[in-house]
């Protein structure tokens, strides 16, 4: 049953029993009730939703929509609450102060490793009288990685020392690398022999064909991969798409870092791997690896080269051989992995791609990044959205945060409140008419008056005259008050609003569209028995819902058609039964368009026949028994001048404000001619 049926058990004098009686008032309150989906915390901070919409208000009617009038908002936060803005600039703190240390530091490394090997061995010829193989030694490439490869070519070792170090640099760079690719996976293997390196191999083509069985719209046996490869996955991760996510990150943190080497130090740490790990089938794998992921995650930074020193994001420089560098690749692509991280954050804080929502954003990444205090600062942003939505004061479609309909009213409800704070209240006045409303307040009674006793005032001023006598409470004709009525006819009014480029450009717009939504709460909340047709008007005109105010952006189109507005305003007017039938157009600027065959013709500066057309539907206003109000937003002579030929034609009236004087204006002067 929707929020508004009416209920059949909540009828007058209905009872359950069959007894009938007087039946409950369930006006006071409604309930919206909705199923539990896990996300609903009872003891969560209730958001002030009129002071949220009050916020974006202005914003809202500047033409950014809801969307992004709420997102600045919640980018700027809102008193102890801070907002993403903030949030995002300790991120990127955090990111600055990330050690992403020169890579050529394990190349130095290397080569001092390199160096103490060939000391070592060439002592060892010299001291066996092989003095063309110690100069042998002289002559090898300074280039670590040419160094590296031309020591593991020769054919025998003098020293078993110098063989020995040579040997075990090898493996450890062979598990570096590894490392440096495959992060934890690389923990699997103890050593870098070349049965634990085939194993390895064997491991990466069971993966590669497990996510070919995916492409191919089969079923990957994730579990039976994980019983052969346990060794490897220690953690066992539930799903293909968690392992794949792990790889992927690691992956694209090393091609970022090759990126951003000079092209001498990139070429060396591929060289070094050619050899370290030589074997041609497990490169091939690793390809194959590689490209699978660059296409399941596109969207991660591959081979992007704005790793600055000490990461300042430099642009492709690569990072300079300072000394106090990282001491090992894989180090390196932690850290690296980290800024990739961070740099994801942010863009999710950012929030700058269509249908973004504050649930993108990774809580967990936040709480790495900033700790627990930054996470709830997060999920209250996150509340405030929420509990708009849940207001109905919001609603999402295709992705996109939009008003609603009760969300105009409310903005509406507190312009009009915003307006009415700044008016001198003013008795009501009684006159004489139709359909009598009670206004809510109450009045002294006067001799003649009709209108009902209100009993609990008379009554009560009765009881603080007689509290002092100590005799009984009687009534006297000075304790006697009446419930106010006020007596006037129904009305139609059509609001013309001008919605052409002029408007925002010379800061009338807010105003305007402000105005229309306080006249359209007054109507309907206090005079519900009058109608208000909104319309707008640039090159066409056309029907408009109070929501309509609030969409994002503001037409750019050129012309000022008052004739098809005059045309639509009469056509609706008419079709109204309301006896009493008012135009009230504002606007800034001279008619320049009017209908040629059903099409807008613009001209400027207004030519005669716009400005006839114009005048002529004006005048079958008039003569439709319609009155028309007009308000200049600007005093330009041939405005003036047009407007007051408009209003000797018909009768009506034209009025110069500007700002919020026009919205006082307006408004006060409805509720007094009301």
């Amino acid at each position: 049953m929707s929020e508004d049926a009416p209920d059949p058990t909540s009828g007058p004098g209905h009872d359950p029993g069959g007894r009938r009686g007087p039946a409950p008032d369930h006006r006071a309150s409604r309930s919206r009730y909705s199923a539990h989906d896990g996300m609903q915390d009872p003891f969560s901070e209730r958001i002030d939703v009129r002071g949220v919409l009050e916020r974006i208000s202005e914003d809202v009617l500047q033409g950014f929509g809801a969307r992004g009038a709420l997102r600045r908002m919640l980018e700027q936060g809102m008193q102890d609450m801070p907002g993403l803005d903030e949030l995002r600039r300790r991120v990127g703190e955090q990111r600055r102060r990330t050690s992403t240390g020169p890579a050529s530091q394990m190349l130095r490394d290397l080569a001092e490793r390199l160096e103490s090997i060939v000391d070592a061995e060439r002592d060892a010829r010299q001291a066996a009288g092989d003095d063309l193989g110690a100069i042998e030694l002289e002559l090898l490439p300074a280039d670590p990685a040419q160094r590296f490869r031309e020591l593991g070519k020769q054919p025998s070792w003098t020293s078993a020392q110098a063989r020995s170090e040579y040997e075990q640099l090898r493996e450890e760079l062979a598990q570096q690398l590894l490392d440096a690719q495959f992060s934890q996976l690389a923990a699997g293997i103890s050593a870098t022999t070349p049965e634990d390196l085939a194993r390895f191999r064997e491991m990466l083509g069971d993966l590669n064909e497990l996510v070919a069985q995916r492409e191919r719209g089969e079923e990957p046996d994730l579990d039976g991969f994980l019983d052969r490869h346990g060794e490897f996955f220690p953690e066992r991760p539930e799903t293909l798409d968690e392992l794949l996510a792990q790889l992927a990150q690691r992956m694209a943190a090393a091609s970022r870092v090759m990126a951003s080497l000079p092209p001498d130090q990139r070429r060396q740490l591929q060289q070094l791997m050619d050899d370290v790990l030589d074997d041609p089938d497990l490169q091939l794998e690793m390809l194959q690896l590689e490209a699978h992921l660059r296409e399941l995650a596109p969207n991660l930074p591959w081979d992007r080269a704005d790793l600055g020193g000490e990461g300042e994001g430099g642009q492709g420089e690569g990072w300079s051989p300072e000394p106090g560098g990282q001491g090992s690749l894989s180090e390196l692509l932690d850290d690296v992995e980290r800024l990739g991280e961070l740099d994801e954050l942010e863009a999710q804080l950012a929030g700058d791609h269509p249908g973004a929502t504050l649930d993108d954003v990774d809580e967990e990444a936040l709480r790495r990044a900033l700790g627990e205090d930054a996470v709830r600062d997060l999920r209250r942003l996150k509340e405030v959205e929420r509990q708009l939505e849940e207001s109905g004061a919001l609603r999402r479609r295709g992705g996109e945060l939009e008003l609603t309909p009760r969300g105009a009213r409310l903005l509406g409800e507190q312009a009009l409140t915003s307006l009415l704070r700044r008016v001198r209240r003013e008795p009501a006045t009684r006159s004489s008419g139709a359909d009598p409303e009670p206004t809510g307040q109450t009045r002294p009674w006067q001799f003649g008056d009709r209108e009902p006793l209100a009993v609990e005032r008379t009554v009560r001023n009765a009881v603080l005259r007689s509290a002092g006598s100590g005799g009984p409470v009687r009534l006297r004709p000075e304790d006697l008050e009446v419930v106010e009525h006020e007596v006037r006819p129904r009305t139609a009014t059509a609001l013309l609003l001008d919605l052409s480029y002029s408007m925002p450009l010379q800061g009338h717009l807010v105003p305007a569209k402000r105005m229309a939504l306080a006249l359209h709460a007054l109507i309907t909340g206090k005079h519900r028995q009058d109608s208000l047709h909104l319309v707008g008007f640039s090159d066409y005109a056309r029907r408009l819902q109070p929501a309509d105010l609030a969409e994002p952006g503001f037409e750019r189109v050129y012309g000022t058609n008052m004739q098809h507005a005059f045309l639509l305003a009469r056509r609706l007017l008419m079709d109204d039964p309301r006896p009493h039938k008012q135009v009230i157009m504002v606007t800034d600027g001279e008619p320049t368009a009017h209908l040629v065959d059903g099409r807008s013709m613009f001209n400027w500066p207004p030519v005669p026949e716009t400005l006839e057309a114009t005048l002529r539907e004006a005048m079958r206003l008039s003569r439709s028994g319609i009155t028309l109000d007009v308000f200049l937003l600007e005093d330009a002579h041939g405005l003036v001048a047009f407007a007051e030929r408009l209003a000797e034609l018909t009768g009506g009236s034209v009025t110069h404000l500007q700002g919020e004087a026009l919205g006082r204006h307006i408004v006060t002067g409805y509720e007094r001619n009301a």
